[in-house]
């Protein structure tokens, strides 16, 4: 029994299974540690990149585009807070998010978007993470748009422009595009003055988006700027009301209008018709949003004629008390006529001005050399840019050539075969307000006038404005554009436009001046072209729109009237005696 019993308490020998399962788990045991000493000592960079692809992020910063303001601080262009609704068609297709129809159903409606169109977008490539469903929608619609839950369907915050005076200022102002870049006009000049610069943050983000720490900034922004422009909204309302009332009630293809400061040389209104709305873009019209004051350029008739006699009296080949013989009322030169409307006799030089006497005024123009009357002409800026700064402005034209006939010189002094545009003509007027001294236009509110160039001297320049009273007193040509209580020295223009060979039926109708003409504050431009009907002279058609906004302006701006007596003396110009 002892012997037995022995040998039933022997051990057992280690089962070879047993051996194998303890060796794979210390051969396992040995891989996790070898694996984590390589990746965290060997290369623990792999990892941390393989993180950092999927945590880190670069926010930026909102940044509103500047606003731009009048020079009394009145809005035209300012940025409203608007949401972009986009998809990630990779998450719509994980989450199953086309399962209920009927908010996508919805989702269309709001957006105005046929359903089919907006689901095959979304559905047409699984694997893109970004689409856009539509930009610049409201706050109301994003808030709406939030309470689908949609799977994969996010807003994102952008700014849409809006432009609180509509079509008054569209061309001057200009426009964005859907990406808040400025295409036209100043918001296209002053781009990068208006937009700044965000600021960029590198964050760590969750797997559902949330910001769990923040890195650092990565780029410090820049604040966006503000523009203030030396525009005076209340006399631009008027100037566009008046124009768009005289281009309409006259069927004619456009008009522009410009007036100028004439101790600062600042824009204070600048319109033209047809315009547009910038708030409404759906039927963008190119040739509405053509800021015609500074890119189309025409002949400008009769209003030159004040710079010829004022380049006589420099020249000093006719002094103020002359008379000029316009007898019989034409005058041959090589082989072609110049003529008056009839037989004015001798007439004072006033009286050229007040009569827009195309014999006298050429004979005046034939007296002085060709390089002084071409020289006197650009010094007064034409051929030349303005100074202001503005997209696609034109420079006129003045011909050069090694010969002249004299009736080619002729008609230079009558307006003929040179070109301006409106706001050279207006800044012309305005140097003749100053007392001859050329200032550049600027469409920014300045701190302080500019020196300017003295192009004429004072005398001339203000001889010239005694002469011009005349022109918007009785007997004048331009009596429609008198302002009671402030003299105005103006001048109409009438000009046939050329077409190939020659000259067509169509005309542009001109009045410039400057109010007041005892102590000149305002220079101003009307351009009316291609007037329609038997009114075309630009006495008739421009005069009326300078007399009511010039009038307005000189209201708004509190300039005092002129008394009965001062107006008496100013009528009894030196040099209008016959």
């Amino acid at each position: 029994m002892k012997k037995q019993a022995k040998r039933i308490s022997k051990p057992q020998p280690i089962h070879w299974r047993l051996k194998a399962v303890v060796a794979a788990v210390c051969l396992m045991f040995v891989s996790l540690v070898g694996r984590a000493a390589y990746i965290q000592v060997l290369q623990p960079e792999m990892l941390r990149h393989e993180s950092d692809m999927r945590t880190l992020r670069t926010t930026s910063s909102e940044v509103q585009r500047g606003l731009i303001t009048d020079r009394n601080g009145e809005m035209l262009a300012v940025s409203v807070p608007v949401k972009a609704v986009y998809a990630d068609p990779k998450v719509v297709h994980d989450e199953n998010g086309f399962a209920d129809m009927r908010r996508w159903q919805a989702l269309a409606d709001v957006l105005h978007q046929p359903e089919n169109e907006l689901v095959n977008r979304v559905k047409s490539n699984p694997n893109k993470r970004f689409t856009y469903i539509q930009r610049q929608v409201t706050p109301a619609v994003a808030d709406y748009i939030k309470q689908l839950k949609l799977p994969g369907i996010y807003l994102k915050s952008e700014s849409r422009r809006y432009y609180p005076t509509g079509e008054i200022t569209a061309q001057l102002v200009g426009i964005t595009n859907i990406d808040d870049v400025g295409i036209e006009g100043l918001e296209n000049t002053y781009d990068n003055w208006l937009t700044g610069t965000p600021s960029k943050e590198q964050v760590r983000q969750s797997r559902d988006g949330q910001v769990v720490e923040r890195l650092g900034i990565i780029q410090q922004g820049e604040r966006s700027n503000d523009l203030v422009l030396s525009v005076d909204q209340r006399i631009q309302q008027l100037a566009y009301r008046e124009l768009k009332r005289a281009t309409e009630m006259y069927q004619a293809t456009s008009g522009s209008l410009v007036m100028i400061d004439v101790h600062t040389g600042e824009i204070l209104a600048m319109a033209n018709t047809p315009s547009y709305n910038p708030n409404a873009r759906d039927d963008l019209e190119s040739y509405r949003m053509r800021n015609r004051a500074v890119t189309d350029a025409y002949e400008p008739g009769s209003t030159v004629k004040p710079f010829v006699m004022a380049a006589a009296l420099e020249a000093g080949i006719v002094k103020p008390g002359d008379l000029v013989d316009t007898s019989p009322g034409w005058m041959r030169i090589g082989g072609r006529q110049v003529r008056d409307g009839h037989n004015l006799g001798d007439i004072s030089l006033a009286t050229i001005l007040i009569k827009s006497s195309n014999v006298g005024i050429s004979k005046l123009a034939l007296g002085l050399p060709i390089q002084q009357l071409l020289g006197t002409y650009q010094s007064l800026g034409l051929g030349n840019y303005t100074g202001v700064n503005l997209t696609g402005e034109s420079t006129g034209l003045i011909p050069e050539r090694h010969r002249w006939s004299d009736f080619e010189r002729a008609t230079l002094a009558f307006g003929y075969g040179l070109t301006v545009t409106p706001l050279q003509l207006a800044r012309m007027y305005a140097t003749l307000g100053s007392g001859g001294i050329l200032r550049p236009a600027s469409v920014l509110k300045l701190k302080q006038a500019p020196e300017g160039v003295r192009v004429l001297s004072e005398t001339s320049a203000k001889e010239v404005l005694k002469m011009l009273v005349g022109v918007t007193e009785a007997g004048g040509t331009g009596t429609k554009a008198h302002i009671d209580g402030y003299p105005v020295a103006g001048k109409s223009g009438t000009s046939r436009k050329a077409v190939a060979g020659g000259y067509g039926d169509d005309y542009v109708a001109l009045f410039a001046g400057v109010a007041p003409a005892n102590n000149p504050r305002l220079a101003m431009v009307v351009v009316v072209n291609e007037p329609k009907g038997d009114h075309y002279y630009g006495g008739d058609v421009s005069g009326p729109v300078f007399g009511k906004v010039m009038s307005g302006a000189l209201q708004m701006l509190n300039v005092e009237p002129v008394s009965a007596r001062e107006q008496v003396q100013l009528a009894g110009t030196p040099g209008r005696k016959e």
